[in-house]
């Protein structure tokens, strides 16, 4: 079985032996389908590391499609300024190829299934929703966190585009498990400065 994703990224790979790849001629060349796939673009380089900045960048965009998706839009909206940012070519060969591995193997395992959930419309703006949280959950400035949302939203997105309703409902018990996971860490955040206060104390105490 040949994926949808890998048949977008086939597809883009050619289209950069004469242009440079945008924003917006992802969004262009896959249409509806231009919000899974370019948040799975824009998703993929937490996972690989990265020059200062771009990871803020890439973030925002993902955010305001995911943003779209939860208001029921069906065609991806970016400011000129972002729809036309040109990616290296170098770098964004380097992400398609690996998009690409990532999708051969998931070939093994995705299918459409549960169809009733995978293309509800509800079920679509409740992905868009999630993969914003999750994208917010990818901006916050915690080392060494990013490949657990990045995980989750490239699974959603691919569920999505394939219309996997199995693979959906793997990646929304991931999206939880990292949810529970960023609110225990930002809950030991907190409570480590009274923490180290009251070790201060016990130890002023002792002396």
């Amino acid at each position: 079985m040949h994926l949808k994703f890998s048949q977008d990224i086939e597809t883009l790979l050619q289209r950069l032996a004469d242009r440079p790849l945008t924003i917006s001629a992802i969004l262009a060349e896959t249409s509806e389908r231009g919000f899974s796939l370019a948040i799975g673009l824009l998703t993929l380089p937490f996972l690989l590391p990265m020059p200062p900045g771009t990871g803020t960048i890439l973030g925002a965009v993902c955010f305001l499609l995911a943003l779209q998706m939860a208001m029921g839009k069906h065609k991806p909206w970016l400011p000129r300024a972002i729809a036309n940012f040109k990616f290296p070519k170098e770098i964004a060969i380097g992400l398609l190829k690996n998009l690409k591995r990532l999708t051969k193997r998931l070939e093994k395992i995705t299918r459409p299934r549960l169809l009733k959930l995978a293309q509800n419309r509800y079920v679509w703006r409740l992905n868009g929703l999630w993969i914003a949280w999750l994208a917010f959950l990818l901006a916050l400035p915690i080392p060494m966190t990013n490949p657990l949302p990045t995980v989750a939203i490239l699974l959603l997105a691919i569920a999505t585009l394939e219309a996997d309703g199995l693979l959906m409902c793997v990646a929304y018990v991931w999206g939880i498990a990292v949810t529970i996971f960023f609110g225990f860490l930002g809950y030991s955040i907190l409570q480590a400065p009274g923490l180290i206060l009251e070790n201060l104390s016990l130890s002023h105490f002792l002396n």
